[in-house]
């Protein structure tokens, strides 16, 4: 037990091998960015995006009680039983039904750190029939049935599911946000707010539920360790994040065409990236010391001490960061002119003053993207002449950065750091 969150065996040990609850088998806090009612935050239509919450277990597996080590979680090469390694040949949804892919590295609201997800979206959609479908073979081994969200708007209710289908003991598919359930699951679901181990032997193309505007997705594959993920006991919360793969190689080249024509990022790789941590570097994910990780010292607010400096999902040749709290609140801003390149600050570089600003998206012609329908060549720009504020950001180690914001000051008016500025490591 992790923080309140069930970690099987495989992945508390390094050892690649079937378990009744892989992966996943945890109540989870920010595994998701919006519900039915917010499915938009996910592209921005919402102000932010929010994070899903479960309560107590239905499950009547004991849960161990013995505490991850703090060594690296290391996925072993395939061993005994694990030869069983397939191709996934249905889409995840209903492809022709779903408007818009969101590709991986959404930063939006609680989500500070990019997220390991994609969406599938249909944000005009109004009823709840966009079919959702099992990728490949496997077995249904977990149902959520989540009860609320959590953001620094508070906690609001919401009633989807979230689903952990095994395809072998390498692979499994994560849905979240599913909105329905089809009826032999419906069947073993669980009430409200509660979660429970289920076995439910399902094949590729077999419906599993529905959505209305928007479902996430992940592949989580054991025999892949993310390397933008430095320090992989960081991630304990959540420690299928580091094998938490992209999704669209895993299904065969005619699905990944069809995919890589509804993703909403302008270039290659089409699903995305999450993992940008380079070792020296500013680039990444950081968390503020003391505060355990991604996991945070405060599980109603785990996301208070994060900070990424990243990509935005959509346009990667602009700069994000993103504050876990900024002048109280989560936040995600641009740099003003967009430089320096977070990639090439090192601890020789000194001290880094980032003016940030808002930004929105454009499509080509120069018309503001609805942040809906689907677009190619999605464009980020910055509104550079209105600050919001100041980080300064010095590596004075390559895992130490010390951060200091100012919300509402200009450049000119942040001669240094003071006596507030805070130490973050990887």
């Amino acid at each position: 037990m992790i923080n309140g969150h069930y970690v099987p065996e495989s992945l508390r040990r390094g050892i690649v091998r079937r378990v009744g609850l892989i992966m996943l088998a945890a109540v989870v806090i920010a595994c998701s960015g919006s519900t039915d009612a917010d499915d938009a935050a996910t592209t921005g239509i919402a102000p932010a995006a929010v994070a899903a919450t479960a309560t107590a277990s239905t499950a009547s597996t004991p849960v161990p009680t013995d505490s991850a080590t703090a060594t690296p979680v290391v996925a072993t090469p395939l061993g005994v039983g694990c030869s069983d390694r397939i191709a996934f040949r249905s889409a995840p949804v209903d492809l022709s039904a779903t408007e818009v892919i969101v590709p991986l590295g959404l930063m939006s609201g609680s989500h500070v750190t990019p997220v390991d997800h994609i969406y599938f979206q249909n944000n005009s959609n109004r009823t709840l029939d966009i079919d959702v479908f099992t990728p490949a073979a496997g077995t249904v081994t977990r149902i959520e049935r989540m009860s609320q969200t959590q953001a620094d708007s508070g906690a609001e209710p919401i009633d989807d599911f979230r689903l952990v289908i095994e395809h072998g003991c390498l692979l499994s598919s994560i849905f979240i946000h599913v909105a329905s359930l089809a009826p032999a699951l419906a069947a073993v679901a669980p009430p409200l707010g509660q979660y429970t181990s289920v076995d439910v032997r399902v094949q590729a193309g077999d419906l599993i539920g529905s959505y209305r505007g928007n479902v996430d997705y992940n592949v989580v594959d054991l025999d892949v360790n993310l390397p933008g993920l430095l320090i992989p006991a960081s991630y304990e919360r959540e420690p299928w994040k580091i094998h938490a793969a992209p999704p669209f190689a895993y299904f065969t080249d005619e699905i990944q065409a069809q995919m890589n024509a509804k993703s909403l990022r302008a270039e290659a790789p089409f699903d995305g990236r999450f993992d940008y941590d380079i070792d020296g570097r500013l680039v990444g994910n950081w968390f503020q010391q003391g505060t355990n990780g991604y996991g945070g010292s405060d599980p109603q607010r785990y996301w208070a001490g994060h900070l990424a400096i990243a990509y935005d999902h959509l346009d990667p040749s602009h700069v994000v960061i993103s504050i876990g709290t900024f002048d109280g609140a989560s936040l995600q801003l641009a740099v003003r002119g967009n430089t320096p390149d977070p990639a090439d600050v090192t601890v020789e570089s000194g001290l880094v003053s980032y003016e940030l600003v808002e930004y929105e998206y454009f499509v080509p012609g120069g018309q503001r993207w609805d942040r809906g329908s689907y677009a190619a060549g999605i464009e980020a720009r910055n509104y550079d002449s209105t600050p919001r504020g100041v980080v300064l950001l010095q590596l004075i180690e390559d895992r130490l950065l010390k951060v200091e914001t100012f919300p509402g000051k200009t450049s000119t008016k942040v001669p240094g750091f003071t006596a507030a500025a805070l130490i973050y490591e990887r």
